[in-house]
């Protein structure tokens, strides 16, 4: 199996490693809220840290806002060369209710708030969460490019994009990140993939296990008993070596389940195993 580097560089000059933490699962169910226990939430956080994660993503729609609450309750001040990257680009209404708003006065007031909540002047990674279908492309754009030119974001990325969307988006400004849904059985943007690889453009693959679906599939099971471990870090593992501008973001409110999902890192695949997996999408 390719030994790939454990790190990547964004836009240049931002070197992280390659397994990051999703912070969307620290809040209540339906990504609303709370969670149940707020103190395991913090405790996940630190340890992310403690085990060598410096790349933490969350958005101001996890809670809403409950995420970035407890990223700086847990870690500020801040450990030298963490890099907490958030999304602006949806409202919220209830549990589970997602509703797409990328106009640029909303993504004013969603970047303002994540400076507050997260005790930060400048956002590392500002990451448009959805292409609005009622706003133009455009406008969303123009208001990202004067927000960096304000200093207020560092880097910009995208997410749920297609090749054309992030070409667009690149007239405008440096897209240094895509975040599109991805995991062993759902490839359906490999060519964002293939193309962000081409062009320097890490790949940020939400959603790695399929929301847990993939334990039922066979070929997984079958590797993962064969190394003794769960079928999670199978995929996982997979993903890692996949392409070497992927950067996993699998999130967790347990400690036990993160410390699983950074072990995936030291499985090493074999040639055959790979290819087996290579073939189950």
């Amino acid at each position: 199996m390719d030994n790939t580097t454990k790190t990547y560089t964004l836009g240049g000059n931002l070197t992280i490693n390659r397994m990051g933490y999703g912070a969307m699962r620290i809040t209540g169910k339906g990504i609303w809220g709370m969670p149940e226990d707020k103190d395991e939430a913090i405790k996940v956080l630190q340890k992310a840290v403690e085990l060598g994660v410096n790349f933490i993503d969350t958005a101001d729609s996890y809670g809403p806002e409950v995420s970035e609450d407890l990223i700086a309750k847990a870690l500020y001040p801040y450990p030298k060369g963490l890099v907490i990257a958030t999304k602006g680009g949806f409202m919220r209404t209830g549990p589970n209710q997602w509703y797409v708003n990328s106009h640029p006065d909303h993504l004013k007031r969603a970047l303002e708030g994540s400076l507050n909540r997260l005790k930060q002047d400048s956002i590392a990674l500002y990451q448009l969460h959805r292409i609005d279908p009622n706003v133009p492309f455009e406008h969303s754009l123009e208001f990202l490019q004067d927000a960096q030119e304000e200093g207020l974001i560092k880097h910009i990325g995208l997410s749920e994009v297609t090749v054309d969307d992030i070409k667009k988006a690149q007239e405008f400004v440096e897209i240094v990140s895509v975040q599109n849904k991805y995991s062993i059985v759902y490839r359906n943007w490999e060519k964002e993939l293939e193309y962000c690889k081409d062009n320097n453009i890490a790949f940020i693959p939400w959603n790695p296990i399929n929301a847990g679906n993939i334990l039922a599939e066979n070929t997984l099971n079958s590797i993962a008993a064969h190394h003794n471990v769960k079928p999670h870090q199978v995929a996982l593992s997979w993903l890692y070596h996949h392409s070497p501008n992927m950067l996993l973001i699998p999130g967790t409110s347990k400690v036990a389940h993160l410390e699983e999902n950074m072990q995936s890192l030291h499985l090493k695949l074999s040639d055959d195993e790979v290819k087996m997996l290579d073939g189950m999408s």
